[in-house]
């Protein structure tokens, strides 16, 4: 039993010191992500959750609406888990500034907090995630990266009380 605490704890250690994007990251590409265009009109979008040990645990499609009226973007996103399940999450994000964000959905904790740099956007929330059995309080540190024009890379590191569980990686296509 002790070894097995003395295990979790030490992987638990191992994840927390891994690398994480940042910011102040070297671009590289000269492309400026605007998510009020990217995301305004139709977006498809496919990704999994892995756990921290790699294994995938679901997939899902994910069609997106989005609405922009020059200050406020609106996300509709309609998600096809791979077991058949489906769900919908509408965003309602806020321009605060000329490269940041404030944002709402149902689930969410406060608020989401979101800026753009160059071609990379960071954002930061916590939310009740709906989860096969219940719903899921975690956290969320989710990076885009403009690939294209027409293509958006996403990676989402999770954690739960402070702890990695996982994370999402999705590519967006805007239509």
């Amino acid at each position: 039993m002790i070894l097995r605490i003395v295990l979790v704890l030490g992987l638990g250690l191992m994840a927390a010191c891994t690398g994480k994007p940042a910011l102040q990251d070297e671009k590289l590409s000269e492309r400026q992500l605007n998510l009020e265009e990217f995301f305004d009109g139709q977006v498809l979008a496919y990704g999994q959750f892995q756990d921290v040990f790699g294994t995938v645990r679901r997939r899902f499609d994910v069609e997106i609406n989005g609405t922009w009226d020059g200050q406020t973007l609106t996300l509709v996103e309609d998600f096809v888990y791979e077991d058949g399940s489906t769900e919908q999450r509408v965003w309602t994000l806020l321009k605060t500034g000329e490269d940041t964000w404030r944002g709402t959905a149902p689930g969410v904790i406060g608020e989401a907090a979101g800026e753009e740099q160059g071609d990379t956007f960071n954002w930061k929330y916590e939310i009740d995630l709906p989860v096969p059995d219940g719903t899921l309080r975690v956290t969320f540190d989710d990076w885009m990266w403009l690939l294209s024009e027409d293509r958006l890379l996403n990676r989402a590191y999770m954690k739960r009380a402070g702890i990695d569980i996982g994370d999402v990686i999705i590519t967006f296509e805007k239509q």
